[in-house]
């Protein structure tokens, strides 16, 4: 091998492992929050009612899913008009922020960047979707919400108003 082509290779290689490092940031800030005791009926109602008001208010339809710390499905509401559709995709993102401790959000800006974070897709059950978000109280993921039927950033909105019933 040529001192020309080692240089080479040794600058993709440290151009890998910089982009690796990039993508891995968000994953691991992530997984320092612990799970708690699963979330009750009457707070995931609270906070689908929440998310439920933010739609209404935009004109949005949507359907809104609570899941408990293991990703199984504790209240569910999907708006008159609402593609049917959205219903899977709603209780998809929740499963997924809950399950890997991060908002769906993080997968979607990973993807988004291409190159290695396309093994994104990789992972079974992780929606690159925005309109999913762990639902953390005490310091703890006690659930999380997951929203569907407009574009990501209208589902990013209505999960994040759903949450600051919490407050």
């Amino acid at each position: 091998m040529t001192n020309a082509l080692i240089s080479q290779v040794r600058r993709l290689l440290a151009a890998g492992a910089t982009a690796l490092l990039a993508l891995a940031a968000p994953l691991a800030q992530a997984q320092v929050v612990t799970y708690g005791a699963p979330i009750d009926l009457d707070t995931a109602k609270k906070i689908a009612a929440a998310a439920i008001a933010e739609a209404k208010k935009n004109n949005f339809t949507m359907a809104v899913a609570v899941t408990d710390t293991a990703g199984d499905l504790v209240y569910f509401e999907k708006m008159d008009g609402t593609q049917t559709g959205s219903v899977d995709v709603s209780q998809g993102k929740a499963r997924s922020a809950v399950r890997f401790k991060r908002p769906t959000k993080v997968f979607q800006e990973i993807e988004a960047a291409g190159g290695d974070g396309l093994r994104i897709l990789g992972l079974q059950g992780a929606v690159p979707v925005e309109g999913g978000i762990p639902i953390v109280v005490g310091g703890k993921i006690v659930g999380a919400i997951g929203t569907s039927g407009g574009s990501s950033a209208q589902d990013g909105q209505v999960a994040t108003a759903g949450l600051a019933a919490l407050k």
